[in-house]
């Protein structure tokens, strides 16, 4: 894959653009709501509507790509490992390292929220429970289980299912590997696959720009300003927690591969200010594979670690969910004593699993945890009108998250080239 990760020449052209498109969308977006103010909403909606197709028309175009990018990276990831013993091998390490700083983000999270207390601060009237519009999940074993294992892989790639993805391509790979010579086709094509869709996906990060301006302008155009101050408390403390998860990530890896942690920060910049202006960590992850790589990361374990992270690995994400939750707790005055919190964590742990493509799944999961443990869920139209806004820190750091796991693992494998 290395002629296909060249450094484009207009890389960092890229980077200030999305940088001044988000400015200009906080901007044009004061400018709508000041217009707009004391209009009926649905003026306000025809006026925003363009704006928001720009950003939809970006993540269509991402997620079209995503669950055959995922299959082919994996399948050629897992069929080049050479033998199930070498797939189980870095296999095993990479979900023990997700199981490790998953519990160390929800935990962060946990801790956070019980320290700063800011549920119990915010003095909120109480929604009505029909102000709440998201979904729950289930949370039943047995649901769970049947949602891992596709009915039918065409099906799990056209609803963006990418943890079922996943399982049929970790299949697929070793199957493929273990028939040999005949199964060396099928890499070759694949593999090819994979440089297309890579190419594919230059062309459309070039619409980047376009599609951060259009999604900040229909966020402030519709909220205001005082979306950026209007639960300060929680989203400062929630911010604060992200940059502690960050730290722990980076100084983690820092013991793997010391100050070369500098180097990769630049590398993954890009990806990472992508995935906090479109709120979408998928919007991210075609590039962030070709930054890996060019950071030095061996292609057949970015092949393989980076497709699981996206649906075990959710590090920001899952932080939000804990937070969240005992956040609407503290608004309702529901104390939970630390054994109630431990197994609200055990069960996020299992929930959060294979979230990444779903639309505002962490509140969808959220939803699900409430109703397990008794808290109202009309609480969460608390978070409804900020949660766009959070979303964007916790995709950056899913984005930093697993690219802290795919160098780790590459230099714990021997990968990982100077």
């Amino acid at each position: 894959m290395n002629d296909a990760i060249k450094d484009p020449p207009q890389k960092n052209r890229i980077t200030l653009y999305i940088l001044l498109a988000m400015v200009a969308g906080i901007v044009i977006g004061y400018l709508i709501n000041r217009y707009l103010e004391g209009k009926p909403d649905t003026t306000r909606d025809s006026v925003l509507q363009p704006f928001s197709l720009l950003a939809d028309i970006f993540l269509r175009l991402v997620k079209m790509i995503i669950a055959p990018l995922v299959f082919s990276t994996l399948v050629v990831g897992v069929a080049k490992q050479g033998s199930v013993k070498s797939v189980g091998r870095i296999g095993g390490k990479t979900l023990l390292w997700f199981i490790c700083f998953s519990f160390i983000s929800l935990a962060l999270g946990m801790g956070l929220v019980n320290f700063f207390t800011p549920g119990s601060s915010m003095n909120l009237p109480l929604p009505d429970a029909a102000d709440a519009t998201v979904a729950h999940a289930s949370l039943s074993l047995k649901e769970f289980i049947s949602h891992i294992f596709p009915v039918s892989v065409i099906d799990a790639m056209a609803k963006n299912e990418i943890l079922q993805v996943v399982v049929f391509s970790l299949f697929f790979g070793v199957a493929t590997a273990a028939v040999g010579e005949k199964g060396a086709i099928v890499v070759t094509f694949l593999d090819s696959v994979s440089h297309i869709i890579l190419k594919m996906t230059a062309y459309i990060m070039n619409f980047a720009p376009f599609a951060v301006l259009g999604a900040m302008t229909a966020v402030i155009g519709k909220q205001g300003l005082g979306i950026l101050s209007t639960y300060s408390l929680f989203i400062g403390e929630f911010y604060l927690g992200l940059f502690i998860l960050l730290a722990i990530l980076l100084g983690a890896l820092w013991l793997f591969v010391r100050w070369r942690v500098r180097t990769l920060l630049r590398h993954i910049k890009e990806p990472a200010l992508l995935a906090f202006s479109t709120a979408s960590s998928e919007a991210a992850f075609p590039k962030l594979m070709l930054e890996l790589e060019r950071f030095g990361c061996d292609e057949k374990i970015v092949s393989f670690v980076l497709p699981l992270g996206y649906s075990f690995n959710l590090d920001g994400s899952m932080m939000y969910m804990s937070f969240a939750s005992l956040f609407i707790a503290q608004c309702y005055g529901i104390h939970l004593d630390t054994g109630t919190q431990i197994s609200m964590l055990l069960v996020l742990m299992i929930t959060s699993k294979g979230i990444a493509g779903v639309p505002r799944a962490s509140l969808v999961v959220i939803a699900g945890t409430l109703a397990t443990f008794k808290i109202p869920e009309a609480g969460l139209a608390l978070l409804l009108g900020i949660d766009p806004l959070l979303d964007m820190g916790r995709a950056a750091t899913n984005v930093v998250g697993n690219s802290v796991a795919t160098v780790a693992m590459c230099k714990i494998e021997g990968a990982l080239k100077d």
